[in-house]
């Protein structure tokens, strides 16, 4: 139900009304109307006149707000960051994506530099850009692509529209349009990738649901040499080499269909009619509702692969000069034959089998003709070698037999083996032919059976090798067996070496000293002599020990320590008015002497017990001087600068040189206790020892006689012009203590 229209709406539309009548010229006044009602009534057109155009100024504002409105709201929250930088590229204005973009709240954005948020690499070139739009003559947009910065540091990538805009009054701007690409340069590198990787050197099939071919790559085109056109549309069982059955390939597609791939080597067939081994991998593509949409299989080659490992496993195995098994195989092979005599009750047997001078043919005629020879000899010793067996190289000019299934008897297996080895050498006996040289060559070999009884392969090989330099002792071209003697002496050297590095660790050793004195029996040094306090078989004599210490290198350690313990005794004796002027001589091995820091080891043990050199002798013997001499000479030089003096021991014993002894920066030499020791009786030691101590006074060097026993020993020396002395008539090695004790009976403490 209407509402009936209040007094100032009727004036409102009467005053409508008549306006409208008026202005149409189709009211007039009416005579007699009162001047002022119609001024009154004038006023209140007037007004309501007012108020209509206020109330339609008012919507105006109203829509015009409501724009306004709309346009901050697309504006702040449109995708986009919108944002205005002045002259001077500080950040005037910027919306609320760009805040959110940067990380950054807008009052603390207000007049930041916008290139504090281009990563560094970028800032130049955006630089640059930014002064050529600011100073270009048109308004043309002008984009480009920059690295750019959140507020904590983390790099993305954004596309920029820049616009400058000229502002009456004011300086120009430039307004921006930045957008996050992103995920689209994330995206862009991925497809990159992905072109990449499907152009790479493994060949990509694609096909679809059905398996039929919809896309390859070029390796494919390069490994089976069908372009794309060929396959396109076809079933990839096109490729099948017919080398695999039907189960083969119903494995495959099981496989595929639960674990969604196939991975394994398979035969194909190439355009060529070619069949070559590939390695293949099939991978179902599914799409969003987990259908599958496509397969993908990648294959690759590997004809050279299959061929290298071909290769690999026969370098692995056998000897490439040869091609016979090697030490590895043969091992191997011996691991087998042990579980077979484990299981038959049946012997084996080993023939460890070296050629006797076979350097001198290398020396002789080159290594060319050696290899020719070992060739020879391999054919040889597999055409006397019953099939079944084997015959390996171990390395150089060693060889090995391995024959199983012998007799359960041991005496008829040694008989079995020993035939064998009997062919074996008359074989290797016969002339050789290399090039145009005849040749002939011998050959030692030790044989040893092994059995069910036997679990250590090393142990096996070692009595045959033991076997093999008793037959060379015998005089070579024989054979011999290994006897369980030498397997006792092995043992014991064995157990020598445990013992010895148990030695060295819990410092059983101890230094023995000599004392060496002039003519007038005056006490003037004394020689280190090492004792090793065994906790089982006592004191033990360095004649037992040394030459296996030698031989397994562990005299490096135990020299060490002599020289150590030596160098401490000195640095004691230089705090006594009666010792301080006593020399050391200390015994240097030829492993200890070639060491590469022997003269760093000498000088800090001489630094660290603030010693005399002087006082301290050195003394290698006469093969460690002659082997490598410029090496020698140079390593003695560089001790005898800080002063350190050198004895050459033994001398005489061995191949005596006036030719290397001036080249050598010796201090003494020392006349050997075999030559003194029938001095008396032998003419010829008398000889020898006026010779060694006429070279050493032509030479300039003091001479010092070892293993004096006797009054008439000493007294032919001293006649013949030595008067330094060693040996049990002045006293025999003893400990530091007793050593000291003997000195003060002699006065000199």
């Amino acid at each position: 139900m209407n509402k009936a229209p209040n007094e100032q709406e009727k004036l409102r539309i009467e005053a409508e009304a008549q306006l409208v009548r008026r202005r149409i010229n189709l009211v007039q006044p009416q005579p007699g109307e009162d001047l002022l009602h119609e001024l009154m009534h004038e006023l209140k057109v007037h007004q309501i006149e007012l108020e209509m155009q206020n109330e339609e100024l008012r919507k105006s504002h109203i829509a015009l707000e409501e724009s306004r409105d709309r346009f901050l709201d697309l504006y702040e929250f449109a995708p986009i960051c919108y944002l205005t930088i002045t002259r001077q590229a500080s950040i005037c204005e910027i919306n609320l994506t760009g805040c959110t973009l940067l990380g950054v709240e807008r009052k603390q954005l207000v007049n930041k530099r916008f290139s504090n948020f281009v990563a560094p690499q970028d800032r130049d070139r955006w630089h640059r850009r930014f002064m050529n739009i600011m100073e270009q003559a048109d308004f043309d947009k002008q984009s480009i692509e920059l690295s750019m910065l959140h507020a904590d540091g983390s790099p993305f990538y954004a596309h920029l529209d820049c616009l400058r805009r000229e502002v009456v009054n004011a300086q120009p701007s430039l307004r921006i349009a930045m957008f996050d690409i992103n995920e689209l340069k994330i995206a862009e590198a991925k497809l990159r990738i992905a072109a990449t990787v499907f152009e790479s050197q493994e060949g990509v099939v694609v096909a679809d649901a059905s398996g039929l071919i919809v896309s390859v790559n070029a390796a494919f085109t390069n490994i089976t040499g069908y372009v794309q056109n060929e396959v396109l549309g076809k079933n990839p069982n096109m490729l099948s080499s017919g080398r695999h059955d039907a189960d083969f390939y119903a494995a495959m597609w099981r496989s595929i269909s639960s674990l969604g791939f196939w991975e394994g080597e398979i035969w194909n067939k190439r355009k060529s009619g070619e069949v070559y081994p590939e390695h293949l991998v099939i991978t179902a593509v599914k799409d969003q509702n987990g259908s599958v949409s496509h397969y993908v299989g990648t294959l690759t080659d590997i004809t050279l692969s299959r061929n290298a490992a071909d290769e690999i496993q026969h370098l692995a195995f056998y000897d490439p000069l040869t091609h016979i098994p090697n030490r590895r195989l043969l091992i191997d092979r011996l691991k087998l034959a042990l579980a077979s005599s484990l299981r038959s009750g049946k012997e084996g047997a080993i023939l460890f089998l070296d050629l006797d001078n076979f350097k001198t043919l290398n020396d002789t005629l080159g290594h060319d003709h050696g290899d020719m020879l070992l060739q020879q000899v391999a054919s040889r010793i597999e055409s006397c070698v019953p099939e079944g067996n084997t015959v390996a190289r171990m390395g150089g000019d060693e060889f090995v037999v391995m024959l199983e299934n012998l007799s359960e008897q041991s005496f008829e297996a040694a008989n079995q083996a020993e035939a064998v080895a009997k062919k074996i050498l008359f074989s290797l006996n016969q002339p050789y032919k290399l090039d145009t040289h005849e040749y002939r060559i011998t050959a030692s070999i030790g044989a040893t059976l092994f059995n069910k009884d036997h679990a250590q392969i090393a142990q096996i090989l070692k009595q045959a090798d033991i076997a093999m330099y008793q037959s060379k002792k015998s005089g070579y071209n024989a054979l011999r067996f290994f006897d369980p003697e030498m397997q006792a002496n092995l043992s014991a050297r064995v157990d020598l070496e445990k013992d010895l590095i148990a030695a060295i660790e819990n410092h059983e050793f101890e230094l023995y000293y000599q004392i060496q004195v002039d003519h007038n029996r005056k006490p003037v040094g004394a020689e280190a002599l090492i004792r090793w306090h065994h906790p089982k078989r006592m004191l033990v004599s360095p004649l037992e020990f040394i030459p296996f210490a030698e031989e397994t290198g562990l005299i490096v350690a135990i020299g060490k320590w002599v020289l150590e313990t030596a160098c401490a005794q000195l640095g004691v004796w230089q705090h006594s008015e009666l010792t301080k002027e006593l020399t050391l001589s200390v015994n240097v091995s030829a492993k200890q002497f070639r060491e590469a820091n022997f003269v760093d080891q000498v000088h800090a043990a001489v630094k660290l017990h603030n010693i005399n050199p002087m006082l301290l002798k050195l003394e290698p013997t006469e093969s460690v001087l002659l082997e490598n001499l410029e090496d020698t000479i140079a390593t003695m030089s560089k001790l005898k600068a800080i002063g350190v003096r050198f004895a050459l021991d033994d001398f005489g014993t061995g191949f005596s040189s006036l030719q290397y002894l001036k080249k050598l920066p010796l201090n003494q030499l020392k006349i050997d206790q075999s030559f003194v020791k029938e001095l008396v009786s032998d003419n010829n030691d008398q000889a020898i020892v006026r010779t060694i101590i006429a070279m050493a006074q032509s030479l300039n060097l003091e001479v010092i006689a070892e293993g004096v026993e006797t009054e008439q020993q000493q007294r032919i020396l001293q006649q013949n012009g030595c008067n330094h002395y060693q040996g049990y008539l002045f006293g025999k090695p003893v400990p530091i203590d007793v050593f000291e004790m003997s000195l003060e009976k002699q006065g000199a403490l």
